[in-house]
């Protein structure tokens, strides 16, 4: 079997999406819509839970949204006027649906669903305190230990809620539904993205505003750190639990993870994306004929750093969408040839020319090496990468998919021993200090970072609980994989 891992494992993963919706007769089928948005934040799971205020229906299942809910015998099952969905990654093993989300459990007040982007660094401890004290775990899921800590709270949801995350440490934004009320949280630093909007009298919360847009909502504001906000059939009402704290909202989510038709902490990531590229080309200065993205992700970078350059951008890659996780292939002795399931050369405005490529981020380096290979086998002269994100040395434990830090390249190498390895006559990295000018800011406080960056500084704004009192390795690895 010739899979496109390791290819696929070459890009960091933002691991879950969700959304929430109260207030529409139909609130199933736009939890779906706007899942079917948010695909690109998790696609290996999804599901939805719904209330009429009287029953609870849900529907999980491995597989993307318009595979799981464009079934209309499954929509069939789902009703009511509320609903919370979630998508998922899966990234080892441990593909199985009891870890598939929105959680569901029931309460002595009642039912509770609860879905989760973003990851618990005390997790391992405070799931070890609460198995000692009785709970039984169904999941491996750190979104899990929320629940248990809800069940052992006291007191109606919001308090029970309150006292439960006062316990926590690490990155949320959190949906939650009962048969009366839409819960929306997010941490106090804002690490993970939540946004609020409305369509007709409905409220909806969701990871991205793509998700607005495809049921056709209006954007309200973004949730702020540390907010929690409750939706009922009387309105929405907010207020700030935990001690307020600046903002440290996740840089990479304008690099890549988010979609670049989206607006996020007032920001459009598209335009985000082209001033990274256009610093960029200002700290590269390369002498080129040609600049090519390497799609999908490099693209506004890319488009931002020909403008600045004044060198022409040509799709000189051609991304195949039309392939699975997996492919069958039955030769041992083309598995290398294994980038061209995803990308191919477009040789005709590659032969012959001083090409600059721009990617958003290099991981492991697989696909940057196979990349700069088969720009090279099409003609090109000189081979540059210019990336749009300063080296990911670090892992991340804030609810992305990231390698361990010894599978990091920039962990383990020098710039020029990378652009060694990968093949290209240069490589370069947008510096730190670029990246924050790119994003409007005069540069980077070190004393007060105004992003999370701790894949690239290793600046890490939440305490990593599990990790410092020396948590097990293996399971350490498997919560930051399994993270929401």
């Amino acid at each position: 079997m010739l899979t496109t891992n390791p290819f696929d494992d070459d890009k960091l993963k933002e691991e879950c999406a969700i959304f929430g919706i109260w207030g529409t007769s139909d609130a199933p089928a736009h939890a779906a819509l706007g899942l079917h948005a948010l695909q690109h934040r998790g696609q290996e799971a999804t599901g939805i839970v719904c209330t009429d205020g009287k029953e609870f229906s849900t529907h999980r299942a491995m597989g993307h949204v318009g595979d799981v809910f464009g079934d209309p015998r499954v929509m069939e099952q789902l009703n009511g006027h509320g609903a919370i969905g979630h998508n998922r990654y899966s990234t080892t093993g441990d593909s199985m649906l009891r870890n598939v989300q929105p959680i569901y459990a029931d309460f002595e007040f009642g039912g509770l669903a609860l879905a989760h982007n973003g990851n618990l660094t005390n997790a391992l401890s405070l799931r070890k305190e609460l198995v000692h004290s009785g709970s039984i775990f169904q999941s491996t899921n750190d979104s899990e230990v929320i629940i248990h800590l809800l069940a052992t709270s006291r007191g109606p949801v919001k308090e029970r809620l309150i006292t439960a995350l006062r316990l926590v440490e690490g990155a949320y934004s959190l949906v939650l539904l009962t048969k009366k009320k839409l819960i929306g949280v997010r941490d106090p630093l804002g690490v993970r993205p939540l946004v609020l909007g409305k369509v007709g009298n409905a409220h909806v919360l969701a990871s991205e505003t793509v998700a607005l847009d495809i049921i056709g909502a209006d954007f309200v504001r973004d949730i702020e750190p540390g907010e929690m906000v409750i939706i009922d059939d009387d309105g929405i009402e907010s207020e700030f639990p935990f001690a307020r704290k600046a903002s440290r909202f996740c840089i990479f989510e304008y690099i890549y993870f988010a979609r670049p038709d989206s607006i996020l902490e007032n920001k459009s990531v598209y335009t985000a994306r082209k001033n990274i590229g256009a610093e960029l080309a200002r700290e590269c200065g390369i002498e080129a004929d040609v600049v090519v993205p390497i799609p999908d992700s490099g693209v506004p970078s890319a488009v931002g750093f020909a403008q600045e350059s004044g060198v022409p951008f040509e799709y000189g890659i051609i991304r195949n969408h039309y392939v699975g996780r997996t492919f069958i292939e039955p030769s041992d002795e083309i598995r290398h040839l294994g980038v061209k399931l995803k990308h191919n050369a477009n040789r005709e405005y590659l032969q012959g020319k001083r090409v600059v490529l721009v990617d958003d981020s290099i991981v492991r380096g697989t696909t940057s090496r196979k990349i700069v290979e088969m720009v090279r086998d099409a003609g090109a002269t000189e081979v540059h990468m210019c990336i749009a994100s300063p080296p990911t040395a670090h892992s991340c434990f804030y609810g992305v998919d990231t390698p361990e830090r010894k599978s990091l390249l920039a962990a383990k190498h020098s710039i020029d021993e990378m652009r060694d390895l990968i093949g290209a006559d240069s490589l370069t990295f947008i510096s730190m200090e670029g990246l924050y000018r790119a994003m409007g800011l005069e540069g980077r406080n070190a004393d007060a970072p105004q992003y999370c960056d701790a894949c690239f500084s290793g600046d890490y704004p939440i305490p990593l609980v599990d990790k410092d009192s020396g948590g097990d390795a293996k399971k350490l690895s498997l919560l930051r994989e399994q993270g929401s």
